[in-house]
């Protein structure tokens, strides 16, 4: 990169607010800041440049304690899938099994989901299983008793969820339940006005449905069909 693509570069990401650079060194070494942090980054996409990759992303994160959710966590839960999917689902942070594990939806919730994705992609005739898309969350570390990530966690955590978005570029992506929702879209409505409908984030069509852990409560028949609706029709529209 020449003196005049580099002056451009900093100049479109200094318009975007930042004021966080860093610089790699040859070796494995984490990044080395050498610049001071623009306090409140406001929750949008952070444009990262074309070399940018999962493990990359992984690797930034590293013993991740940039917010209050590391306190109690065991492992940083980043994402599984095939890092070239067409179908992205985003959930909302790890759960104790996925605390353990290092690994997205591995519990009951987890293994809801997998029948979703695999029983449906069967069922309509499409040859996927669960590995052949992502799933990752908002927040990589388990909020305390599974709370709701609070808005400067989402916020601090959110900028690598991006990254992996960017990086990955789905055909879509598959909102699980409100805070995801929020994350993404940042709009304030429940998941029972938004679910079914099509969204956009960035240029990236996004769809709307329930947790699968909401879809575990007995009493929730009808939102599992809707559920199901939703999932039918997100495949459809990535693998037809």
């Amino acid at each position: 990169m020449n003196a005049d693509e580099l002056r451009r570069q900093l100049a479109f990401y200094q318009d975007l607010g930042f004021t966080d650079l860093y610089r790699r060194t040859p070796s494995a070494s984490p990044p080395v800041p050498v610049a001071t942090p623009a306090p409140n980054i406001p929750m949008e996409i952070l444009p990262t440049a074309a070399a940018d990759t999962l493990p990359l992303i992984l690797q930034d994160i590293g013993d991740c304690k940039r917010c209050r959710l590391h306190e109690a966590r065991h492992r940083i839960v980043f994402g599984s899938g095939d890092e070239h999917a067409k179908l992205v689902f985003v959930g909302e942070g790890p759960g104790a099994d996925e605390d353990m594990q290092g690994l997205p939806f591995v519990g009951r919730a987890g293994q809801l989901l997998t029948q979703m994705i695999e029983g449906t992609a069967k069922r309509e005739g499409i040859p996927i299983q669960r590995k052949d898309v992502y799933i990752c969350n908002v927040v990589k570390c388990r909020p305390p008793e599974n709370r709701t990530p609070e808005p400067d966690e989402m916020e601090i955590c959110g900028q690598f969820l991006f990254r992996q978005l960017v990086t990955i570029q789905p055909k879509a992506i598959c909102a699980l339940g409100a805070t995801a929702a929020r994350a993404l879209l940042g709009r304030k409505e429940g998941v029972t006005r938004m679910r079914g409908n099509w969204f956009k984030w960035r240029d990236l069509p996004l769809m709307v449905t329930y947790h699968p852990s909401y879809l575990l409560r007995p009493y929730n028949q009808d939102a599992k069909r809707e559920a199901w609706e939703d999932l039918k029709k997100v495949l459809h529209f990535v693998y037809d």
